[in-house]
């Protein structure tokens, strides 16, 4: 798939046609009903056509709420639990299942541990469960593909700032030119600046980002796009506070534990890449596309944080509740080569029209690694000051090597219009995964190779215009390491499977205007490393998790002035199947880790005048487990935002206050340990946005 899209004027059929670039520039659509996924099947398809559950979180929702982070934007999608991703990065889970690993620029594996910023996302995609036929390995409750900005030949130019009450302070650019008389080059860059405190203790981020896009039509039949960016951030690395009793300490939200000197408790990561795409139309039955992404990833950790174990509390002496601290430091740098190379073909068969994709993916990453730990560095009262002085590096080093994976896919699809009232889709990829570690520690190497097959199958029925309903089945494979280093006790083991079932509905309501989404599935995954009985210290291929769910999103207008974007999902996740512990509880019968099973989101704005709209959201989360031991619970919650916008055509602002009515809550955990990230108090942002 290549990075940028071409404008659909530049070649018109009545089989086949070239991507067609968005063309509305920097104002972006306002509606939040969207119409396409690139992710599902990438190839030009209707939502309605698609049998699979597809969250698209639009431009229009993204300004409005004045998303600046990709968990910003997840809130948005029902489904979904977050993770404090050790402070350092993006990371969730999807229907009950760790998507780690599962994320994606523009259908390209984007897997490097960091935080991304948005001001180069035109929309972000959710695809609920496996989707190995098109992406390979991972993916068991779904992926996340973010969608950027591309070059268009309606350009403007535009800067916007944005502050809060907690000191975030942000700078956003973007600019664009074009030849508007021949069409045939468009130019784009975006960009961010930002030097902000927090709400926690000690609190501050610092990030530059900037990228810089380009089109080129070289001919009516060729196009080249060429894409490069660049990430700098630094933050307080924030692990969260501890548990006593089976729930979150009870402290101040901005209570933190850690070293006293913040410039010691910090992350800091460079990102940057490169992509090149070419489109090119063979004929009318024919387009290939090839596309290559290289990027680096540097991550420099340093960070502070309570004990997790049974013994983290000691009482002092005067009868003060102590925890004790620990040290740890992480090094990581990494290089990825990614190539797709894609053939398209819309052609008549049997009566019946068929666009058929057929791909080939190599990839090769090589991850170097360090990582170093100290127990017990200090030892701090639980409801008092928790920042004391702590050594800056820890003494044990207790990781040290390079992790190879080599990737290699083979795919096709067929997305078949049977009748004019029925629609099927069918798929296979066969996927080389090759492994390889070398332990510089205990002076070994290892290596895997996994050879799968992934398929999946769909049927669509549409009675009409209005309804869509559908029946889909798909499988992937989840290998040792997966995105980390394959060890000793995993590196002969084969990969684990997810499969999911799903029945689902589609609905195109009020003219158009509003789309509703129903999905009732279960998703099963087989072949869990697990203990084994006979010997604990030995892994097996034993376990067996499962969820089985309902969701339901609706978006787009109910009226002429007034809009919705919101959801529901209910998860019932259990581990079905383990001869695991953890801290001592066998994990079987257990509810997986930061799972709610219920969660809702809804965002609405309300047009009052030409110039002015008000905006209402809610979120509700509910209960969620730290652990598998499902000893620590964090209590669900629901919080309420608020917003007031002013827009004149070359300028607008927009006044926020999220958390309306200041709730103590829990926004995330580690997801293995009773780590918890307190959320965010009441806090009111303005921003503003000027034109040129």
């Amino acid at each position: 798939m290549a990075v940028l899209t071409a404008p659909a004027a530049l070649a018109q059929t009545d089989l086949l046609e070239l991507p067609a670039t968005d063309v509305t520039g920097l104002r972006e659509q306002t509606s939040y009903k969207p119409e396409q996924s690139e992710s599902a099947l990438k190839i030009d398809a209707a939502l309605r056509d698609i049998p699979q559950s597809i969250s698209v979180v639009p431009q229009a929702v993204l300004r409005d709420q004045g998303a600046d982070s990709l968990e910003d934007a997840l809130k948005n999608v029902p489904g979904i639990g977050l993770s404090n991703g050790d402070g350092q990065r993006d990371q969730v889970t999807i229907r009950g299942f760790s998507a780690i690993g599962d994320q994606y620029v523009d259908g390209i594996r984007d897997d490097a541990l960091y935080y991304r910023d948005m001001s180069n996302i035109e929309r972000v995609e959710v695809i609920k469960g496996p989707a190995a036929v098109l992406y390979g390995r991972g993916s068991s409750g779904g992926l996340i593909n973010s969608v950027t900005k591309k070059p268009s030949f309606a350009p403007e130019q535009e800067i916007g700032v944005s502050f809060d009450s907690e000191g975030k302070r942000r700078t956003e650019f973007d600019a664009g030119w074009a030849d508007l008389e021949q069409k045939d080059k468009a130019f784009r860059v975006t960009g961010a600046i930002e030097d902000s405190d927090t709400f926690r203790e000690g609190g501050f981020l610092e990030r530059k980002a900037i990228a810089p896009s380009a089109y080129f039509r070289l001919s009516d039949d060729l196009e080249v796009n060429l894409a490069a960016s660049y990430l700098y951030d630094e933050r307080l690395i924030d692990f969260g506070i501890p548990a006593l009793n089976g729930r979150p300490v009870d402290v101040d939200p901005d209570k933190r534990f850690g070293s006293a000197d913040a410039d010691q408790d910090y992350t800091r990561s460079e990102v940057y890449s490169l992509t090149a795409g070419i489109d090119y139309r063979l004929n009318d039955v024919f387009t290939l596309s090839n596309t290559t992404r290289y990027y680096h990833y540097d991550l420099d950790r340093n960070n502070t944080l309570a004990h997790t174990d049974a013994n983290r509390f000691v009482t002092a002496a005067d009868g003060t509740l102590l925890v004790k601290l620990k040290r740890g430091n992480v090094q990581r740098k990494e290089d990825g080569l990614f190539n797709q190379t894609e053939l398209k073909q819309n052609v008549q068969l049997a009566g019946m029209n068929h666009q058929l994709l057929y791909g080939v993916e190599v990839g090769r990453q090589d991850k170097d690694q360090q990582f170093f730990n100290q127990n017990d560095v200090a030892r701090v009262p639980v409801y008092g000051d928790g920042l004391v002085a702590v050594p800056f590096q820890a003494t044990g080093k207790t990781g040290d090597g390079l992790n190879t994976q080599d990737t290699f896919g083979l795919y096709v699809q067929d997305f078949i219009e049977l009748t004019p009232h029925w629609k099927a889709l069918v798929g296979l990829r066969y996927d080389e995964f090759e492994q390889s570690y070398r332990d510089d520690i205990n002076d070994a190497e290892l290596e895997r190779t996994d050879y799968t097959l992934s398929p999946r199958a769909g049927l669509v029925w549409q009675p009409d215009d209005v309804q869509s309903y559908y029946v889909s089945v798909s499988r992937s494979y989840q290998p040792s390491g997966e995105m980390f280093q394959i060890s000793a006790s995993n590196a002969e083991l084969d990969p684990e499977e997810t499969t999911n079932y799903e029945v689902g509905a589609k609905w195109n309501l009020l003219d158009d205007n509003l789309l509703l989404t129903a999905a009732v599935f279960r998703l099963e995954r087989t072949q869990i490393k697990t203990s084994d009985p006979l010997d604990p210290s030995r892994l097996v291929l034993a376990g067996e998790q499962r969820t089985d769910g309902f969701e339901t999103t609706f978006m787009g207008k109910i009226a002429d002035k007034w809009q919705l974007y919101g959801g529901y999902a209910y998860l019932d996740a259990e581990i079905t199947k383990s001869n695991s512990k953890t801290n001592g509880v066998p994990n079987e019968g257990q509810v997986p880790t930061l799972t709610p099973r219920h969660s809702a989101n809804l965002w609405t704005v309300y047009s009052l005048a030409p110039q002015w709209r008000v905006g209402m959201g809610a979120n509700y989360v509910g209960r969620r487990y730290t652990s598998l031991d499902n000893e620590t619970e964090m209590p669900g919650y629901t919080t309420v935002d608020a917003a007031l916008f002013y827009e004149q055509p070359r300028w607008d602002a927009a006044l926020r206050l999220f958390n309306v009515f200041d709730k103590e809550y829990y926004a995330s955990a580690h997801g293995s340990v009773d780590l918890i990230t307190p959320g965010a108090p009441r806090t009111l942002e303005l921003s503003g946005h000027y034109r040129f």
